[in-house]
């Protein structure tokens, strides 16, 4: 039986948690093995687009880590609509990735955040790269099992 859209979107907002702790895992991970310090563009994001004034990097910190995980939410929903088109498996898990690394592209460009990824350095672009890519392989594998 079909899920009704309602029924799919909360199922892929859960499996965009799960995605999110996996990804999360990861850059913990990641930021202990490389030394990088954790990315405040969510928190960037989030503040131009609703036009907060973050006092101080404690509360950029804290913005970005809401956004972080209301991204990913949201995200997980964009995967529900894919599974919704008839979209399943790999086939699905990389129009999400493109879907999400795209669309944060365009808007860090928009926003006047980051440059073109052409643009950034290999240290930039591998780990944006490898977690948003765990990030839809998990959220797509969760999705799936939960439908």
């Amino acid at each position: 039986m079909a899920l009704t859209t309602t029924a799919a979107l909360a199922k892929g907002a859960l499996a965009g948690l799960i995605g999110t702790a996996a990804m999360t895992a990861a850059q913990a991970a990641e930021m202990r093995l490389s030394g990088r310090e954790p990315s405040l563009v969510p928190g960037q994001v989030a503040s131009k687009l609703l036009r907060l004034q973050p006092e101080g990097d404690d509360e950029m910190s804290r913005i970005s880590m809401r956004m972080h995980w209301a991204h990913g939410m949201t995200m997980g929903a964009v995967r529900a609509l894919i599974g919704q088109g008839g979209l399943d498996g790999g086939s699905a898990a990389a129009t999400h990735f493109a879907l999400m690394w795209g669309g944060d592209v365009m808007l860090y460009k928009t926003l006047g955040i980051a440059p073109w990824p052409w643009e950034w350095s290999l240290e930039e672009l591998t780990p944006d790269v490898l977690h948003k890519g765990i990030y839809t392989v998990v959220t797509s594998a969760a999705y799936e099992r939960l439908t």
